[in-house]
């Protein structure tokens, strides 16, 4: 297959960016992080700088290679990372625009670089919990309903890559938030801190992030199909937390 790639090359955070044109050979086996890797080699023979991206597990796991791909977070593949997605759905002589995450919440780093580290900050906000477990318990020692154990497994599966922000015209946080606020809350041992958790996340969700109004793209890009329902639950927890915290009108977060 042979593909010319637009793809954005800043060098810095302080930089101009803009696209620039490649053409490569690949095969249709190929994951998309291969086919950049087979570029890189051209470019680094050539004496060229290659092009930064990030991955890690090349699993989808991890959630590191995040790229809008012709306008798409991870491509045009549903459920699937970037690194899962293969050059087979692409056909010879495509054009294919590939950026970095584009919100203000995620600075460009380098190329396709982005700084995520605000959702890091809404992690930090969560805190612990303080349940002492000791060693490991029984299996089923304590009882949990089988929908909240599955609902709980479904908000965990969340890999923080960002897509849900990419593609939100909004640049909303709400589906990730809600995902971290949830598998927790949806569990006996995250009650304790359930109310300070949603007030301290929610409260740093909304200082980075946009607000959302149901769009609903993040779902249809969540590499894992996180659903939004998960959001109208963290937008209860949040309202009982406000009220029981006597802090008046909650703010809207959803």
């Amino acid at each position: 297959m042979r593909l010319e790639l637009r793809i954005w090359r800043q060098p810095r955070r302080d930089a101009d960016g803009d696209f620039a044109t490649y053409h490569v050979d690949a095969s249709p086996d190929m994951s998309f992080l291969e086919m950049l890797d087979v570029l890189n080699e051209t470019l680094t023979e050539a004496g060229d700088d290659p092009v930064a991206f990030e991955h890690d597990c090349r699993e989808g796991i991890c959630g590191s290679c995040s790229l809008m791909i012709n306008g798409r977070a991870h491509g045009p593949e549903p459920g699937t990372a970037t690194c899962q997605l293969h050059m087979r759905k692409f056909r010879d002589g495509d054009v294919i625009r590939i950026e970095p995450w584009r919100s203000a919440a995620f600075p460009v780093l380098k190329d396709l670089v982005v700084d995520r580290s605000d959702f890091d900050k809404i992690i930090q906000a969560g805190g612990y919990i303080s349940i002492n477990t000791g060693s490991a318990p029984d299996a089923n020692l304590i009882p949990v309903p089988k929908r909240s154990a599955d609902l709980a497994m479904d908000a965990a599966e969340c890999i923080g890559c960002g897509a849900c922000v990419a593609q939100c015209p909004n640049g909303a946080a709400q589906l990730f938030t809600a995902a971290k606020v949830s598998h927790l809350a949806l569990l006996p041992q995250g009650q304790a801190e359930r109310d300070q958790r949603v007030l301290r996340m929610v409260a740093e969700m909304e200082r980075a992030f946009g607000s959302c109004t149901n769009y609903g793209e993040c779902e249809v890009v969540c590499p894992k199909g996180i659903s939004i329902e998960f959001i109208a639950r963290m937008n209860r927890d949040y309202l009982k937390a406000s009220l029981r915290a006597g802090s008046g009108r909650p703010k809207g977060s959803g």
